[in-house]
């Protein structure tokens, strides 16, 4: 049997200029974390042939191809594994439009497990890399990159993807104690809602290739990523409420659909309860929403966004990993 642990991502800038359309002419970059929230998954050989997948459904099937996840059935079929698996996931909050990038955190980690079956080793930035392969190009999800590195590698970086498709991961430095300062001044609460992030990323997609404009917005949006890094680098922490706030809003005025009025009445509650920032996470329309705040301010926040649901919140530094291994 194999388990990986594979961590959900929270982007804090730069999002959406993963996406090719946008980083194939001057390049793309965010500034994102893992968080203590995992998609686990399991990979067990089976006693016949057969093939079971269990998720939100249980699929029995004697062959790879009548599988109807369309992950599972791609990966399996990539790493050319035909049947004898039973394979499972459990996942730690709502997968589905959640904004904390789950389906590729399923991705890398269903790849890292099977791979791992079959004895093969991958590093991180393969699992990502190929994690981008099967989501992207062999099943057309209109998606960027960034879910898959975070996954992947874990802690806190600067992602930039590159015209060429190359993708660099640069670890963010801060002083003795800032990380921690950061990490504890984060709220994170549940909206209730979810959504197929689809639907936004085609319509956001197709505005970075006729609206100028958006495109300028987004250029701005990528500008804070080398703006927030150098903050944090000096250990002015509270930099990332300031920008959060500022990016929140140009993210707002890119598409219709991102926000909502539960969405908008909760961020300014938030805001007069004292934080200084926030954003909703992932494409928009739903999912959990983020705040940076002064630790002496979060109960405030917390009693202005009684509607939601507040989830305890910590970084992740070690990315996916095998965390047992017995085959």
């Amino acid at each position: 049997m194999i388990i990986t642990k594979t961590p959900l991502r929270l982007s804090f800038v730069g999002g959406g200029s993963d996406i090719r359309e946008y980083y194939k002419e001057n390049g793309g970059a965010v500034l994102s974390t893992s968080i203590d929230k995992f998609i686990y998954i399991t990979v067990n050989k089976r006693f016949d042939h057969t093939l079971r997948i269990s998720y939100a459904k249980t699929e029995e099937v004697d062959h790879v191809d009548q599988i109807e996840h369309r992950i599972v059935r791609t990966v399996l079929q990539k790493l050319d594994v035909d049947g004898g698996l039973e394979i499972t996931s459990i996942a730690d909050v709502p997968s589905r439009g959640s904004g904390l990038g789950s389906s590729s955190s399923f991705t890398v980690g269903l790849l890292h497990a099977v791979h791992a079956f079959k004895g093969e080793y991958r590093s991180k930035n393969d699992l990502a890399a190929e994690a981008c392969e099967v989501e992207i190009e062999i099943l057309g999800e209109p998606i960027g990159k960034q879910d898959q590195y975070g996954g992947a590698m874990g802690g806190l970086n600067i992602i930039r993807f590159n015209p060429d498709e190359t993708v660099d991961v640069e670890p963010v430095i801060m002083p003795p104690g800032s990380l921690q300062r950061t990490e504890e001044s984060m709220l994170m609460f549940y909206t209730g809602i979810t959504r197929s992030a689809s639907a936004l990323l085609e319509k956001q997609t197709a505005t970075m290739r006729s609206d100028q404009d958006k495109r300028r917005t987004m250029d701005r949006m990528v500008g804070y990523v080398d703006v927030l890094a150098r903050e944090l680098n000096s250990g002015n922490v509270d930099a990332l409420g300031e920008i959060l706030h500022e990016n929140w809003l140009l993210k707002k005025s890119l598409s219709e659909g991102i926000s909502n009025p539960l969405i908008d009445d909760s961020y300014e509650a938030a805001r007069k309860a004292g934080a200084l920032g926030g954003k909703l996470l992932g494409a928009g329309g739903g999912g959990f929403m983020v705040f940076y705040a002064p630790r002496e301010r979060h109960s405030e926040v917390i009693k202005a966004l009684s509607h939601l649901r507040p989830i305890d919140l910590a970084f992740d530094r070690r990315g996916s990993s095998v965390i047992f291994y017995h085959n």
